[in-house]
């Protein structure tokens, strides 16, 4: 059985994690269970995680944040790439003293696992990939163009909405930036090399269906990139396929979700 080395609170703790020039709002429940972060989609906030936290139960710790300019509280910066928020994960992490962790991704957040898995293949306890981190080279010059005219047309209501944290305090253009990035990122040549590296227990749970922006079969495209990937790497595993569709899958898979949860956990600790 591996041990965690983590300290633990008794108590449910919420307050800013600064990193760079931000801070991030942290939620930590505290306690002695296996510690689990939470890793968002690329403009969701850390609420999305309910039901999959309360389905998981008060065994294990679960810890939540906003990215930057994301949520209510989360600050402003100059950074939105990629590579900052590899470096949050890091952040969140050594700001509640944990050493390893479970990393839940979903969709954007999913990427940001695999990256930091293949990383830190000692400070993981194993991950869950939700609907995300599919090798597969979805976007072109005319997608980059529909990516940017989609934010374009948002920003005319974004305003509107970001006192109540449901869109981020960022401009359209650094969301479609963000956006583009991710989908050369999600190129199988590279973000294949890096789900390849991965060395710990790995599990992803698969939607059904589209999600906003895109067009026809797009999304069960990417989906199939999946089928090399666990061909090649015995560490990842589909744990499940659900009916639902990207968007929802948080909110009506979450059994799906936690469960996987629970196999990767009982993988780390050696129990087949």
């Amino acid at each position: 059985m591996t041990k965690n080395s983590t300290s633990s609170t008794s108590s449910t703790w919420t307050g800013m994690v600064p990193v760079d020039d931000t801070a991030l709002a942290v939620t930590d429940t505290g306690g002695p269970g296996i510690p689990v972060v939470y890793l968002n989609g690329q403009f969701a906030t850390q609420g999305y995680w309910r039901q999959v936290i309360a389905e998981l139960g008060t065994g294990w710790r679960h810890i939540t944040y906003d990215e930057r300019a994301r949520g209510k509280k989360s600050k402003r910066s100059a950074d939105y790439s990629f590579e900052a928020a590899v470096r949050d994960v890091d952040a969140v992490l050594a700001a509640r003293g944990v050493d390893r962790a479970l990393l839940v991704g979903w969709s954007y957040g999913a990427v940001v696992g695999a990256h930091w898995a293949s990383r830190n293949p000692d400070r993981t306890l194993g991950a869950v990939m939700v609907d995300g981190a599919y090798p597969y080279d979805w976007q072109d010059e005319a997608m980059e163009q529909r990516i940017r005219k989609m934010f374009r047309r948002m920003n005319l209501f974004m305003p509107l909405l970001r006192p109540t944290g449901l869109t981020p305090r960022m401009t359209a253009e650094q969301m479609a930036n963000s956006n583009i990035e991710l989908g050369e990122l999600s190129r199988e040549r590279e973000l294949g090399p890096v789900l390849d590296d991965i060395t710990v227990p790995t599990r992803y749970v698969v939607a059904s269906g589209t999600s906003l922006g895109s067009r026809g079969d797009e999304q069960e495209r990417l989906r199939t990139s999946l089928d090399a990937v666990t061909a090649r790497n015995p560490n990842i595993k589909i744990s499940a396929k659900v009916a639902s569709n990207h968007g929802a899958i948080l909110k009506k898979d979450f059994r799906a979700i936690a469960e996987a949860g629970r196999e990767v956990a009982a993988r780390d600790r050696g129990e087949h």
